[in-house]
């Protein structure tokens, strides 16, 4: 029997394909990558040395380059992924050598209420299990590299309280006067675990380490993790782990994983993990997973060094950007864009009906609450709600047209979507300048998404007038206004005094001028409040602090409030997962 999304769970549809995918030799075949630069991990997954492919290839052109985002999501998200892989299906159904790009999934989410981010019903990357449970160790890796910074910290501490300076300099050891009550990083954990957000360590005696409180965040907010999606190459890897601000010394001064003498361990432990995943959709394109940074803090996308790669190996490269268009594509236009030096043809904006009817509030619509199902309202037609939401979706397509990149929207179909909503959004769309295509891809797979495919590849061929919202030689604040006014809507900035003092000494201290300028805002909506849907008008954006990582060069403005380490729901997913004892898989990953 046919698979039908409707009728089978991911996990299913998953388990099905993988009966018939291709080898990673088969993938490397296809693609051009040769024996030397192909590193399996086991039949069907590989690492890929980036670096030699990169070397190989430098004189040819790249590809074509189309970034996928989306608009302003509800909480369950609105298929980025999906659409991701179900336009790599659709471009590969067109005989086109094409290749995709997205993020490595955290355990947090896989077992907490979000899923495994690996796309859904017929647009997936498999093999599902490996995917969501691990890959090839990239997050444990950067779990080790992190949390062995924090053990150099502790221990140091604890030496410098136990041993005066004669006693340190007979270990070779120099006194760093490490203040214990200004410490910049925590531990890592790949889980939602909110028991672990403040913690109290070193109980016991002067054996057992320092007492003093410390924290836990999400692994993929690491600032290891940071810098794995943004490097440029091993050295200047290894040059961004050593300057990673560990804690304070008593006068203030920054400490690094340099001055701790752990730097260089802690990029030996992230060798292999610097090199790029190689997996496939279920119809057989490959698919490239590599880095999972968070998208608050960070650019939230995959890294720079799989998509040169791609670039350089498919004639169509597809990336994804995390959240909406006013985080992910911002961030990919004005940080990842410009670390990278490589110039998009292509902007995707994914939406979905009931993404737009929630942006529908002034006509009535109600919230779609986190962890709650959505009320059983959206799944009939009223396109009141659906024309009310629409100024969210029209907002973010004129952002991507001040990058001067050509946007496409896809409408990511749902089964429940009524002919009347679907060409009243399709209208609205073409009528902002967009092209616009319906895409069947989660119900379909590549045959659903060629109406996609089709308008991607028509879009290529259109002129790119790429360019930078702000140089950099823009002032942070003048950054953080253009950024507020251009991409969020809002009329201006405000700073609380605290923010203002560290924005002033940023500005001063030419160290930071070339620092990327990270926003951290709610994905929920355009505002700095997850309450205020659609397109909000007459507001101003509050910054309320700054976060800084000198590693991988970001300075964060804070607008509103932000966990490093999420809680895990009462649902979560992994009440639902278990493994056939009879054969070892895995079942219900979602």
């Amino acid at each position: 029997m046919p698979l039908d999304p409707t009728k089978h769970a991911d996990w299913e549809i998953a388990a099905t394909a993988e009966q018939n995918m291709k080898t990673a030799k088969q993938l490397a075949d296809e693609l051009g990558i040769e024996n030397d630069e192909l590193l399996p991990h086991g039949h069907h997954i590989a690492k890929v040395d980036y670096a030699r492919v990169l070397n190989r290839l430098r004189d040819k052109p790249d590809g074509k380059f189309i970034e996928v985002t989306a608009l302003t999501p509800t909480p369950l998200g609105e298929g980025k992924s999906t659409t991701t892989l179900g336009l790599l299906q659709g471009i590969g159904k067109r005989g086109k050598k094409v290749t995709a790009c997205i993020r490595q999934p955290s355990g947090g989410p896989t077992f907490n209420i979000k899923g495994s981010a690996a796309g859904g019903g017929l647009s997936q990357c498999i093999p599902l299990t490996e995917f969501s449970l691990g890959l090839t160790g990239d997050i444990n890796a950067v779990m080790n590299a992190h949390n062995l910074a924090m053990v150099a910290l502790t221990a140091r501490i604890q030496h410098e309280f136990n041993y005066n300076d004669e006693q340190l300099a007979q270990r070779n050891l120099k006194r760093l006067n490490i203040n214990p009550k200004n410490v910049e990083m925590g531990w890592v954990i790949d889980f939602c675990a909110q028991a672990l957000r403040n913690i109290i360590i070193g109980i016991g005696g002067k054996m057992d380490g320092f007492l003093m409180p410390s924290k836990f965040a999400i692994a993929v907010s690491s600032e290891v993790m940071a810098i794995l999606s943004i490097f440029r190459d091993l050295a200047d890897f290894r040059k961004r782990i050593g300057n990673i601000v560990v804690a304070y010394d008593n006068q203030d001064n920054p400490v690094t994983t340099e001055d701790l003498e752990v730097a260089g361990a802690m990029t030996a432990w992230m060798r292999d993990a610097i090199n790029p995943n190689m997996l496939q959709s279920i119809e057989g394109q490959p698919c490239f997973v590599h880095a999972g940074p968070f998208a608050n803090i960070a650019v939230g996308q995959s890294s720079i060094v799989a998509d040169k790669m791609a670039l350089k190996l498919a004639d169509y490269h597809v990336t994804e950007s995390g959240f909406g268009a006013d985080i992910g594509f911002e961030k990919f236009w004005n940080v990842k864009c410009r670390y990278s030096g490589n110039t998009p043809n292509v902007s995707v904006i994914t939406v979905t009906i009931r993404a737009l009817k929630h942006h529908g509030v002034n006509a009535g619509a109600p919230p779609v609450v986190p962890g709650r199902p959505i009320p059983k309202e959206y799944f009939e037609e009223n396109l009141a709600w659906l024309e009310d939401g629409m100024a969210n979706v029209l907002h973010h397509i004129n952002t991507v047209k001040k990058a001067g990149i050509n946007p496409v929207v896809c409408i990511n179909a749902f089964h429940t979507d009524t002919a009347e909503e679907l060409k009243l959004t399709k209208r609205m769309c073409e009528k902002a300048g967009a092209r616009v295509a319906v895409s069947r891809h989660w119900q379909y797979g590549g045959e659903g998404a060629l109406e996609l495919a089709d308008a991607v590849i028509d879009a290529c061929k259109d002129k790119v007038n790429f360019k930078f919202l702000y140089e950099l030689d823009t002032p942070l604040r003048k950054r953080i206004e253009r950024i507020a006014k251009e991409v969020y809507g809002a009329d201006g900035v405000s700073y609380a005094a605290e923010a203002t003092g560290k924005a002033e000494k940023f500005e001063k201290d030419p160290k930071f001028k070339d620092f990327a300028t990270m926003m951290v805002k709610t994905h929920l909506s355009l505002s700095h409040d997850p309450n205020i849907k659609g397109a909000p008008k007459d507001w101003t954006l509050h910054i309320r602090d700054f976060l800084t990582y000198a590693g991988a060069r970001f300075i964060c403005p804070v607008a509103g409030n932000i966990s490093l380490m999420p809680g895990t729901g009462s649902d979560p997913a992994y009440r639902r997962i278990d493994i056939d004892v009879e054969t070892g898989k895995v079942k219900g990953l979602f």
